[in-house]
């Protein structure tokens, strides 16, 4: 391939951005939009001191346990990392609910508890929040397909299997929330800023954001007092203008054709497989993912040139589209109150913070990217400051728990 097709312009950005700005407000004010824009009734507080629970992280089929509490005003997180566990047998076929149920529950139950504690669920696939704190799953992405799920609450049914597996010490109650809320709650636990972004960028993408409920059109009356409510993008389902042929091949050859067009164009699942489509009649991995993708940018003299040159045009366009959508929420939020300037954004996912031998990293990229577009939209004096954090996941679904 001799033209980069993955090459983007700014205005061509711009339009991106103006697009994802119309489609969340259309989402804010309608349901079942392209961009769903789900609420979350969950207000985040400041932890205390006694607080603590059990933190469950299901981000794709990669599955985190760990309890986290918050004496010393600081989040103690055991193990450091969570207890891990791989959950590939989710996508095989016939694989149920009460398979999950009992994959979830091993290292759960082995947690040494003295006390009851509620649990933290954060749950990486599209679910609409409910008014008590639990999540309906909307439908399954990434591969994974448990159809009896599908239009059900996720959360309190885990917890009855937990308790009855458990009855000595109860589970106290469940919050389960989205893994780019979760981003959200962990950043707003820092500074004051004007405005908060939780963004994923890994294995697939989304974004989160607080709203004022008054400017969320599709809320029942009862909550139009709601205050600043945190507002789940399931960003991943737009579609943007300018995308090429090769991302219609991919979207073509995909299990779920007509949907999750941004997240096909820019996450860590689908990089590689817009490689192979560039060069259908070459052989690759068959897993071949952003993890690859950067391996073959980062030592060109193993590879082929032509596939080198590709990945990186494929690799930069992703974080500049990231930039593009970034911009158009700032818009949404600037338009909502002019006063805002300072923007924390919690960024989670290995792609977002994932780094090339011979290149700029993924984050510096999107960063400049996203500041020259906010530039050319006539705000220079708006800065987004990115929020590194360990275990954000972790820390802001235990801040839903305990809210």
């Amino acid at each position: 391939m001799k033209k980069n097709v993955f090459e983007l312009s700014t205005q061509q950005l711009k339009d991106i951005a103006d697009a994802l700005q119309k489609e969340v407000e259309q989402g804010l004010n309608t349901p079942n939009s392209q961009i769903q824009c789900l609420p979350t009734y969950i207000s985040p507080k400041a932890p205390q001191e006694s607080d603590k629970a059990v933190v469950l992280d299901l981000g794709g089929t990669n599955y985190r346990v760990a309890t986290v509490d918050f004496s010393g005003n600081k989040a103690k997180i055991h193990p450091e990392n969570g207890w891990k566990k791989d959950l590939q047998i989710m996508k095989t076929k016939g694989f149920s609910q009460e398979d999950l149920f009992t994959e979830l529950a091993d290292p759960i139950l082995e947690i040494k508890r003295e006390e009851e504690m509620p649990i933290g669920y954060c749950f990486s696939y599209p679910a609409e929040s409910m008014t008590d704190g639990d999540g309906v799953l909307l439908r399954w992405t990434k591969g994974v397909n448990i159809e009896e799920m599908v239009g059900k609450p996720v959360g309190k049914p885990l917890m009855t299997y937990l308790n009855e597996k458990s009855p000595k010490i109860p589970f106290t109650g469940v919050k389960v929330i989205n893994d780019t809320v979760a981003s959200l709650f962990a950043g707003y636990a820092g500074e004051k800023y004007d405005a908060y972004i939780g963004l994923i960028v890994g294995t697939g993408t989304n974004m989160a954001t607080f709203i004022d409920s008054k400017n969320v059109g599709k809320l029942d009356n009862d909550l139009k007092n709601f205050g600043s409510m945190p507002i789940n993008l399931e960003s991943g389902n737009f579609c943007p203008p300018h995308l090429t042929s090769i991302d219609n091949t991919v979207d073509a050859l995909s299990d779920n054709r007509g949907r999750q067009r941004f997240e096909k164009a820019i996450s860590g699942m689908y990089l590689g497989e817009i490689l192979k489509a560039v060069f259908p009649l070459e052989e690759f991995e068959k897993k071949f993912d952003a993890e690859r993708l950067t391996t073959m940018i980062s030592y060109p003299d193993i590879y082929k040139e032509d596939h080198v040159q590709v990945a990186n045009w494929i690799y930069v366009r992703s974080a500049k589209l990231v930039a593009a959508s970034l911009a158009g929420l700032v818009k949404v939020l600037i338009a909502h109150n002019p006063k805002v300037k300072k923007v924390c954004l919690t960024a989670e996912g290995s792609l977002f913070w994932s780094t090339v031998r011979f290149g700029r990293s993924y984050k510096d990229m999107c960063m400049e990217e996203l500041q020259n577009l906010l530039n050319e939209f006539g705000y220079p004096e708006v800065r987004v400051y990115v929020e590194p954090m360990e275990n954000a996941n972790l820390i802001g679904t235990a801040i839903a728990a305990i809210s």
